[in-house]
């Protein structure tokens, strides 16, 4: 359906209650959809996204990659679907012909201080149960990234790359094929909650629902209080800001190369990666975003700032890194200070070789101790389920995230359940 027309077409057709309602049409609303509508048979699904298409926040903002598993703690929801969902999205790219590769890439310690922490995160990735990876030095490190420079590093094989996009199209599509609904400019403006299901109100008119799935990713937290669920947490954003390799200087870099991470922080650092297009990007750092949905220092939006700053747990953050919160800003306005940490990786390249690219928002949860909600979120709730915590490597997990959703939602549908699941990418 053309966008131009979206707001005034029925919410469902022929009316009437959809069995589950679906808020968000990033690429885990959609897997959370596919796999409901997969599950269950007969089921009535409604996505409610309202950009005027799918995918255009944190999923049409990543870096592509599909990430090993490598730096989750083991045992975590991230460490488990990380692991299947990177097996699950290379077949599923296969299968719809979807741009992809499994390249590999190299973390590289930049000095001796930095080796305790990569042998802990080579530790890691094994007891996560990550395929292949070794421990390399320069020699080794010289032949898979001739530009790159390190003490030591840690090649990890099963690290690949994919088109984000395209695999969220796709959702899209085979959600529609099995008869469900996806609703794109669409705002949600009200929820309320009663014995018998929801009602949804939206710019194109009001829902009837029996069943919510929250996936609306940085609003996920007010979708929730909407919702009358007060989930303990604050989503902050924190924008990651890119730049592109210019053509000249794509060559410094094969596929690849990140910094050994800092352990108190969930960023992994400035690091390259090349995507499959061909491109190179280079970041991103992290600051705080001024408006949830902000890509770029200007858009401002005061309740916003004022959500984030009042919030206890930011405050307490702010306290503990307020010397890292500031070099990142610093990052983000000077391009020398930005190459400089490119440079620790990849000496080679200099400020003249980047161009601005664009950034990301992460919607980060953060309780209020300040901390940095680490792992996946999902919490079932009066007939609800909410995604409260979902960033990176959520896109690498989606159709793992999904499934897990469908399997919370059997005691919605007992009757409905096939006997064997679908196959994911059908």
């Amino acid at each position: 359906m053309n966008d131009a027309t979206a707001a005034d077409a029925p919410m469902i057709p022929g009316g009437g209650p959809c069995d589950v309602a679906v808020i968000g049409g990033g690429i885990i609303g959609l897997a959370s959809a596919l796999a409901l509508v997969q599950r269950f048979d007969g089921l009535s699904v409604v996505v409610i996204e309202k950009e005027p298409d799918v995918g255009r926040h944190q999923t049409g903002h990543n870096s592509g990659v599909i990430h090993s598993g490598l730096y989750y703690r083991p045992g975590s929801a991230k460490a488990r679907l990380a692991l299947r969902g990177a097996e699950q999205m290379l077949e599923f790219c296969r299968e719809h012909d979807i741009p992809h590769e499994r390249c590999g890439k190299v973390v590289v310690a930049t000095d001796e201080s930095q080796t305790g922490r990569l042998r802990a995160l080579a530790e890691r990735g094994t007891a996560n149960g990550v395929p292949g990876i070794r421990e390399i030095g320069p020699g080794e490190l010289a032949e898979l990234e001739p530009a790159a420079r390190g003490v030591r590093a840690l090649h990890v094989p099963s690290t690949g790359i994919a088109d984000y996009d395209a695999v969220t199209q796709r959702y899209r599509a085979l959600v529609e094929a099995k008869d469900g609904v996806v609703r794109t400019g669409v705002a949600v403006t009200g929820l309320h909650a009663g014995s018998d299901g929801l009602r949804i109100d939206t710019t194109a008119g009001p829902l009837e629902a029996r069943h919510l799935v929250n996936c609306a990713g940085l609003m996920a937290d007010r979708v929730a209080r909407l919702a009358g669920f007060r989930p303990g947490l604050r989503i902050v954003p924190f924008r990651g800001e890119y730049y592109t390799l210019r053509p000249q200087a794509a060559g410094l870099v094969r596929n690849l190369i990140y910094p050994v991470p800092d352990p108190n922080f969930p960023f992994l650092g400035v690091h390259f990666t090349r995507r499959v297009d061909g491109t190179v990007e280079a970041g991103p750092n992290a600051v705080l975003a001024l408006r949830r949905e902000g890509y770029r220092w200007r858009d401002i939006d005061a309740g916003d700032v004022w959500d984030a700053l009042s919030f206890p747990g930011f405050q307490r953050l702010a306290l503990r890194y307020w010397r890292t919160g500031l070099g990142e800003v610093y990052r983000s306005v000077s391009r020398r200070a930005f190459t400089r940490a490119l440079q620790a990786l990849v000496p080679g390249v200099r400020a003249g070789d980047l161009v601005r690219a664009g950034a990301g928002v992460r919607a980060q949860a953060l309780d209020r101790d300040g901390g940095l909600v680490d792992d996946f979120r999902l919490i079932a709730e009066a007939g609800m389920i909410h995604v409260l915590n979902a960033p990176s490597p959520g896109a690498t997990a989606s159709l793992g995230i999904g499934q897990e959703i469908a399997a919370m939602a059997d005691d919605w549908f007992p009757a409905r359940r096939p006997s064997q699941p679908a196959h994911a990418g059908r």
